[in-house]
Formats: structure tokens, sequence, C-alpha cells
């Protein structure tokens, strides 16, 4: 037994001691293989998972190193059948290979000709692969590269992919780095990504995703398409693009559904990619219209299938994921690994929080009793009308007008997912402005510009600006009703705020809740992402915030 911070358990779990003096040097010597669980005052819970330990193998870390950390820093002995796990565990990724035969093209080797006989007989797997050229070497038809990825990381043998990538048409990107450069997280993201070819790099709201995709394009110097979750996202990487780089207005495209531009550099939204007629996806063409060289997925953990299916056709491409949290509510992370490719850099919240480059945050749920009418019609209702009900109670309407009325010098965002909830909110509060998914692409703009002067203090807004949406001054978000349980629109809300001030000070994230209600179950579940990054919620009474302070 040492004075390590580190307790490894049998069943996976890491438990690493905050406070002790070696817990930032553990931190650092885990974090490429074991994935953070929770991270509260103390104790933070991290676990070993197939896909962590694989992810740890593909960005070129191997099972003595993981080994050696445990054994290094646990305060106890480490559980022997555990290291061997481990051991067989990671032993499993790259024991197929897709490779390029100088005669044939693409293959799958196989350096274990059991696993290879095994996968063979897999009839989901059999009908991608063609002719056996030797007793190890499989053909494998080009278009299958990305599926075959997929169907091999579900049956846990995880392909290494050794094919490479085309270098895609060339074109002249620079950094324009006058007056500005980039952090030294951000460069190690870069440099992360471009080792590995292709993955995913995650970073907080506020962190500066944008300014990686541009040093990841300056990198590449070739066409790049870039896909992100709506128009208003799509103008700011356009803004962003021509304040930091050495591109022009006329090489970057606006691919959406007022504009349909092909440039060398396309920013395309999910929505007009995935928007089908006649039971086609007409725009899915734009992957082949040109000879891009990179691909950028913003918010990649939002991903949806039609672009899922033809990012496995894409496997010859360089492509980079951005995104604050890879938690998927449909459990697809393994679907992000094996197509757009491995986690490539991680950053906790707390960690560029404590750098300074985003704001801190105090994090409060605000419970609120309901009426007895309202109990009785959520007591009498459907199962699938009682969240609503509850979430859209009039009881919160006074609450949200105090939790305004509390913060009179701040930039406020009201945010919900009900549309009639905003609007009734909207006039509450005086005729505040509202954004929601009618309200056209120019008006957002304006009302958006409008806050970010401060002509505007207090805007309402649905879950259009859960995304990708900056808003430097934004102090203060009430979240008032969500989709649900999700912890990555959680997250996401809580980026709105997290752009540091410029005067330092901090932001405030409201959850405005009805107690005893399905409402109150929702929101637990979603602060689980954020309580994993070290975010505390404190619980205040509703009649307390409302007493005069």
């Amino acid at each position: 037994m040492t004075d390590g911070p580190l307790i490894v358990q049998s069943d996976k779990t890491l438990l690493l001691e905050v406070d002790h003096p070696q817990a930032a040097e553990a931190r650092a010597a885990i974090a490429p293989f074991a994935e953070l669980e929770r991270s509260p005052e103390h104790v933070h819970t991290y676990r070993l998972t197939p896909l962590g330990l694989w992810n740890a193998r593909a960005a070129g870390h191997d099972a003595e190193q993981v080994v050696d950390a445990l054994v290094r820093f646990s305060r106890y002995s480490v559980p022997h059948a555990l290291l061997v796990d481990v051991a067989d565990t990671m032993d499993r990724y790259g024991r197929l290979q897709l490779a390029k035969h100088p005669v044939h093209g693409l293959v799958l080797i196989s350096l274990d000709r059991a696993v290879l006989e095994e996968i063979l007989r897999q009839k989901k797997i059999a009908p991608m692969l063609g002719e056996r050229i030797d007793p190890d070497t499989v053909l494998v038809h080009p278009s299958e590269r990305g599926r075959l990825k997929q169907a091999l990381l579900k049956v846990g043998w995880p392909a290494e992919d050794l094919a490479g990538y085309v270098d895609g048409e060339a074109h002249p990107i620079e950094l324009a780095t006058d007056n500005w450069h980039l952090r030294n997280y951000q460069q190690q993201a870069v440099d992360s990504f471009w080792a590995g070819g292709s993955g995913v790099v995650v970073l907080p709201c506020g962190a500066g995703k944008t300014l990686v995709g541009a040093a990841a394009m300056a990198q590449a110097k070739a066409t790049t398409l870039i896909l992100v979750t709506n128009t208003v996202s799509g103008r700011q990487w356009k803004r962003e693009l021509l304040a930091r780089t050495s591109l022009t207005e006329d090489e970057i495209g606006e691919y959406s559904g007022e504009k349909k531009e092909i440039r060398p550099v396309t920013i395309a939204t999910y929505q007009v990619m995935t928007t089908r007629r006649k039971g086609e996806y007409r725009h899915l063409e734009l992957f082949d219209s040109r000879d891009w060289g990179l691909i950028v997925y913003d918010e990649v953990h939002l991903l949806p299938a039609p672009i899922f299916r033809l990012t496995a056709d894409l496997q010859s491409r360089r492509r980079l994921g951005l995104t604050a949290t890879l938690v998927r509510e449909d459990g697809r992370e393994g679907d992000v690994f094996s197509l757009i490719g491995p986690k490539r850099y991680d950053a906790p919240w707390k960690d560029i929080e404590n750098q300074g480059w985003i704001a801190p945050a105090d994090c409060s749920e605000v419970r609120v009793t309901l009426t007895d009418a309202e109990r009785m019609t959520y007591a009498t209702a459907e199962p699938e009308a009682k969240y609503k009900i509850a979430a859209t109670a009039r009881t919160k309407l006074p609450v949200i007008e105090a939790i305004v009325d509390k913060h009179p010098d701040d930039q406020v965002l009201v945010i919900g997912a009900y549309l009639d909830q905003l609007e009734e909110i909207a006039e509450h509060l005086g005729d505040v402005p509202i954004i929601q998914g009618s309200t056209p692409n120019k008006e957002r703009e304006r009302l958006y510009d409008a806050f970010r002067s401060g002509e505007t203090r207090v805007l309402v807004v649905s879950k259009v600006a859960n995304f990708s949406i900056d808003l430097p001054e934004a102090a203060v978000a009430i979240q008032i009703s969500g989709t649900f349980g999700s912890r990555q629109e959680e997250a996401q809300r809580l980026g709105r705020v997290l752009r540091p001030k410029h005067d330092g000070r901090q932001a405030h994230f409201y959850t405005v809740v009805s107690r005893d209600t399905l409402d109150a179950e929702y929101a637990a579940h979603r602060q689980r992402f954020l309580a994993e990054q070290g975010y505390a919620y404190t619980i205040v009474d509703a009649d307390d915030l409302r007493r005069p302070l």
C-alpha cells in the first residue's frame, strides 16, 4: 500500500482523491484511457470501458502504459483480474487492420487468423468482404470501409485503419495571427488531431472550437466541407474564418435552406443535408460535389443518422468532429469512434475555467410548488402529457420574473422547449423579444446583435439557441423546460453563458423545476453531465428567492 491518489476497484471504477498532491499528475496519466463519470467536490469517479481503452490504443497508448499508470498511482494493490482484462481488451484492437494493397486496393489484414475466421462467419460482416487473397488477407470494397469498421467494433474486434487519406483538392489557407494566437490547449488539440488524421476534439462551450477547426483547415490546406447545426451558427463560422484566416468572402460558400453555394470552403447545415423530397435525401450529393480534403462536423454529438451513413462512405477523407460533450442520448458513441475517429483531445471544463478561458458559473435549481389545481391536473393527466404539464406550469412565471429582477445589470437568456410557454413568458416579462424555430434568420441575427450590443437585456429563446450561438455578454441563463432528461442539452445551455465576461464576473445558470413531478426527475438526470464536470447545483426554494433580497 502506498499513499497514491487513486483507488482502483474490481468493477473497473477508479476513484481519484482531488485534494491529493499527486492528483493532477494522476489525472493526466489516466485521462487518455479512462472515462470521467462524476466529478463532485472531493472524489472523482472514472470508469474503464472497452471503447475508452480502444480510444487510447488508437491514440498510440499501449496496455503497458495503462497498467503502469494504474499501478503507479493506486493507493492499494490493483486487482490482478482487472489488469489482465485491460491488457486483453486493448489487445483486441488492431488484430484486424484495414490497409492499402499495392495491387488489390483496400484489404483487411489479420494478425490473428482465428479472428479472421470468426468474423468471416458473421452474417452481417461477410457480405462486406470480397475474395480471400491469402490466408490472412481479404479484399474490401472501398465503399464498405466505414460500415465494416462499424460492424467490427460492434462484435468486439475494432480494426486499425491504416489505409490512409486522399489529400483532396488543394486550397491555400493560412491563419491570420496578427493580433491573436492559438491558446496552448487549442494547439495541442490540432496537433493531436493531425497526428491521428481523423477524430474528435472535446472542448467546453466557449473554449474556441471554431479556432481549432480553422487551424486544422490551415494544416490541411485543402477544400473543406463544414457541417453545422443551423444557419446562424454557419454564419458565425464564416465570420470567424474571415477574421482568423486568409480566406476571403468569395472562397466561403453557404449551403442552407436559403442559399446553395459550393465554394472551396462550404458551410452546410445538418438540416438541409437531411431534408427529404419524395423519400430521397437530395442534398447528400454535396459530399461528392468536390474533392474535399477535410470534413469538419461541428457539434458532432448531434450527428443525424443519414450523415452517419454518408460518413461511412467518406473514410478516405480527413474528418474532424468538434463537441463540448461526447454524450449521445442514443448511445451511438461507438459510431462516432468508428466513422469519425477516436477522441484525439479532451479538456475538462474546470481546467479551462481555472486557466481563465471560460467564465466561472454558479448553478442553481429553483424548485416551485404547484398550486392545488395544477397538482390535480398533473395527477390526472395521461403519462405522455405529464412532463409538459409540469414543465410549463404557470406557477413558474413569477419565479422567472424574480430571477430576472435579481440580476438588473446582466444580460439574461430565458431558454425553454415549449413555444406557447415561451410566448407567455415573453409577454409576462414585458413583451421581451423571442427567438424560435419560425423566426426568420435575418430577424434572428438582428435580435442576437441587439442582445450582444446591450440594446436588448432579456431574450427568450427556444432550443434553436442550444448550439453554437456566440453571445459573449450573456451572464444569466434561466432554463424553464427542456428535452426531457437530455444531459448534452443541459451542457449546451450552460455553455451559452460561459464566454468570459469583459469584467471577469461570474455566470449564473438557473433551472426552474416543478417539485414532486417528472420535471424534477428529468432535471436530476439532465444535471449528471455537468456534475461530472465539477459543477455543483444549489437547491433553492422559489419562495425564498421571491422574498425581498
